[in-house]
């Protein structure tokens, strides 16, 4: 399989041997960078060329750093480094290997770090393990800050013979070959290269593999979080966002119904106005839409309905008057009586009864001057009082004498 290998790595000192997964050597040929070039044969990239054989190694100076452009972000296993000459790897003594998804070693991760290794005990080939995602892979070594161990030499060198990086090439799989894909629910697609285990989850979802979904009162990165008791279905939300599903609890508004109803609102999300007609006009609860402070005159109720008819005034708690043109029937704020009032009466509430010499409708007709009391009638139907002048005759002395 092109471009594939099984590796055995052997640590002969306790005579054990490991198996590694046969992972891509995703370094071969790609380019390469290393902060001083001794010479035209000691380049950066000659350490990802292919070859084990007729290596080259040069001083670097107080610090050497080299790295490999992978071509994009991989998913990464492990390192194998292949120093040079081993007279000389007290210059190798103390470097660092780094993951980072840019040339800055700063923006990555630390995968390896020598501190124990002896000139005796450096192996050849190093396996280090680097289980993470990056494009860069970065080597580096310093002698900046005294004072060094016993064998490191003054300076650093580059004695990289070859440098492999295995791994798979696409972040989204992992395993044997790279022949499985990660679970759809790790955050931005990435898994463990080995067991396929999500270094996160999306939001929604737990689990070494992220196919658990949250609880349904829980929702977004871990399940960290409650649903909120003011969704319509109180601690039932979105298992992603936390949105409660379009619905509140009267009183409440928002994806997350997180906000009190503004003034002048009430009611589920939130929708509905409050009375024009409250005490405070536009002013009430928020949940009930009962209004605060009363109610306007000619309106009652908790949210301030219109009087029913024969009612008006503050509270509807007054009756129209029965001397209404239309008995019963009046402005539901005022009480009068839209201007017509039952025969012998007169008033805006048709209240008072006719004055003397008048009669009828809003008591605008006069009685007849010819009555036995002239101008004195019965205020509702205009009939004379104290009968009639001589000579005429009629209930309002209206026949006789011309």
């Amino acid at each position: 399989m092109t471009g594939m290998v099984f590796v055995f790595y052997c640590n002969w000192a306790v005579l054990l041997c490991l198996s590694v997964q046969a992972y891509e050597n995703l370094a071969l040929h790609q380019p390469a960078w290393q902060n001083t070039t001794f010479s035209s044969v000691t380049g950066a990239e000659y350490a990802v060329d292919g070859s084990k054989t007729g290596c080259r190694w040069s001083v670097g100076g107080q610090t050497a750093e080299w790295r490999v452009d992978l071509g994009g972000v991989k998913n990464i296993d492990h390192v194998v480094i292949h120093h040079v000459d081993w007279l000389f790897n007290g210059f190798f003594l103390g470097f660092s290997v780094y993951i980072s998804n840019t040339k800055n070693k700063e923006d990555g991760v630390l995968c390896f770090r020598d501190t124990n290794y002896t000139r005796a005990t450096l192996p050849n080939p190093v396996n280090i393990s680097c289980p993470y995602h990056g494009r860069y892979v970065i080597y580096y070594n310093n002698r900046t800050h005294l004072p060094y161990p016993e064998e490191y030499e003054p300076h650093t060198a580059f004695g990289l013979c070859e440098v492999e990086v295995y791994g798979c090439r696409s972040l989204k799989n992992y395993g044997e070959n790279c022949s499985l894909e990660c679970p759809q629910n790790c955050q931005d697609g990435y898994c463990d290269i080995v067991e396929g285990t999500c270094p996160a989850c999306k939001p929604g979802f737990i689990g070494p593999m992220c196919n658990v979904e949250c609880a349904v009162e829980l929702f977004g990165n871990n399940c960290y979080n409650n649903c909120s008791l003011t969704c319509g279905n109180p601690g039932v939300c979105h298992k992603v966002t936390g949105h409660c599903n379009g619905s509140c609890l009267p009183g409440w508004e928002g994806d997350m119904c997180q906000n009190e109803c503004m003034v002048g609102f009430y009611g589920v999300n939130c929708f509905q106005n409050c009375s024009m007609t409250c005490g405070i006009p536009g002013n009430c609860d928020r949940i009930t839409g009962y209004c605060n402070g009363g109610c306007l005159r000619g309106w009652t109720g908790d949210r301030c309905e219109e009087c029913a008819a024969g009612s008006f005034g503050n509270n509807c708690s007054k009756n129209c008057s029965m001397t209404c043109g239309n008995p019963g029937v009046c402005h539901k704020v005022t009480g009068s009586c839209n201007g017509s009032c039952l025969a012998g009466w007169e008033g805006n509430m048709c209240e008072n009864e006719c004055s003397v010499g008048f009669y009828g409708v809003n008591c605008l007709q006069n009685c007849s001057m010819t009555c036995g009391i002239p101008g004195t009638c019965d205020r509702i139907t205009g009939y004379c009082n104290g009968g009639c002048q001589r000579g005429r005759r009629g209930v309002r002395c209206e026949e006789g004498k011309g």
